[in-house]
């Protein structure tokens, strides 16, 4: 790989997930220090979930066909950088979700257009991704030691502020200046006609034909409900339980991601796709279960294992789901194909997950004290039903390139 562009596009990525590391896991943590419901909390993380949906339609339909990419990316940073530091000065619960959803709207977006600018510039994009795409998480890593070790030296509780929505902004203001200088890379799809259906996936419907595609579909879009749990109240739950430095300590589930991704390939080789994703979907089990248990005195160690087994629950399910589904769709609807998954589970199931956390959160508050043992008992539960049923019923496929999956 040209070291000019590897070190282009591992800035970018860095920057990329640097900014949704830097707002994302504090959130919760504020918006419940300025008097935010359970509920309200779960909306406001909607408007990510709704971001991932309309994400595809925006890119899809005009940044493919019109403008370069990078050029595109550069502006919805900047604009986002704008709204998210507005937001995070602005008072009133409605006024503070809307600006949320036109900051995803300009935000996740340039997720996929990050990925497009990659996959453009590398001659073997299977085998180079990985070492840019490790960048992010190292990324997320480092926003959440600044949050802990930087701010919050100057600031006390800092995660219940909204200094690391302005730490984000920053950061987008960063790429969105330094996306004018990365590799052109064209609109792909120029001249051509495309559709809203070739944009969300629906040509890969007819996968859905196979019984075991289907399975993993409906299964992949289930199990995200639960997910969602971890994603909008994890911080708060950790803050409230005493732990502290939160944010920087939550950064080992990133640590552990980057480890099994590195080793997943061995795992493949052992396990198989089906054993491959309910080791994810029991992974969720256990750390909620240990959420449930634990605390940060005679049972501190259940909770930090809670943390770490982030690595397992994500690359687990959601890389091999990827793979997979490389795997099941043939070339021409492969890009289809993910988009359609990639909608199910960071679109529409963590939607419905993030809308229900916050009613069940609510549910079980009373007088200003959180029941975290119930909370996080309830998506164990359907979690493990998820997954008792997925592996009751999905049938184990072998890849049929070992190389292509090791590398």
């Amino acid at each position: 790989m040209n070291r000019k562009i590897y070190s282009q596009l591992s800035i970018m990525m860095f920057l990329q997930i640097f900014i949704w590391g830097a707002w994302f896991v504090t959130l919760g943590s504020y918006l419940n220090e300025i008097g935010f419901s359970g509920t309200e909390i779960g909306t406001a993380y909607l408007t990510n979930n709704i971001g991932a949906i309309i994400a595809p339609l925006f890119v899809g339909l005009i940044a493919d066909r019109f403008f370069p990419a990078e050029k595109v990316m550069a502006v919805l940073h900047l604009v986002g950088a704008a709204v998210l530091y507005n937001v995070s000065d602005i008072q009133g619960t409605d006024n503070i979700i809307l600006g949320l959803l036109i900051y995803n709207a300009c935000y996740m977006p340039t997720m996929a257009l990050a990925n497009s600018i990659s996959f453009y510039q590398l001659d073997e994009p299977d085998a180079q991704f990985p070492r840019i795409r490790v960048w992010g998480t190292i990324g997320w890593i480092v926003a959440g030691l600044i949050i802990t070790f930087v701010l919050g030296t100057q600031v006390e509780n800092v995660e219940a502020t909204s200094i690391p929505m302005k730490l984000a902004a920053i950061g987008s203001v960063l790429l969105g200046l330094y996306s004018f200088t990365l590799p052109n890379t064209p609109p792909k799809s120029k001249g051509k006609k495309v559709t809203v259906g070739d944009v969300f996936g629906f040509e890969s419907f007819a996968l859905m034909k196979d019984r075991s595609f289907a399975i993993f579909a409906i299964s992949s879009l289930l199990i995200s409900i639960p997910l969602a749990f971890y994603y909008s109240f994890a911080n708060l739950y950790l803050n409230e339980i005493g732990m502290e430095g939160v944010a920087a300590k939550m950064t080992m589930g990133q640590m552990s991601e980057a480890v099994f991704l590195v080793i997943m390939p061995f795992f493949f080789r052992k396990l198989g796709v089906k054993w491959m994703l309910l080791v994810g979907m029991f992974a969720w089990v256990v750390r909620y279960g240990l959420f449930a248990t634990g605390d940060m005195e005679s049972l501190a160690a259940l909770v930090y294992l809670g943390i770490v087994l982030h690595g397992v629950c994500y690359d687990f399910f959601f890389v091999t789901g990827h793979i997979y589904v490389d795997h099941k769709a043939g070339p021409e609807i492969r890009s289809s194909a993910q988009s359609f998954i990639a909608i199910l589970t960071y679109g529409v199931g963590l939607a419905i997950g993030t809308a229900t956390s916050g009613r069940v959160v609510d549910a079980f508050t009373a007088d200003g004290v959180r029941d975290w043992t119930t909370i996080w008992m309830i998506p164990a539960v359907f979690a493990f039903a998820i997954a008792l049923l997925f592996m009751a019923t999905f049938k184990n496929v072998k890849l049929e390139s070992k190389k292509k999956m090791a590398d």
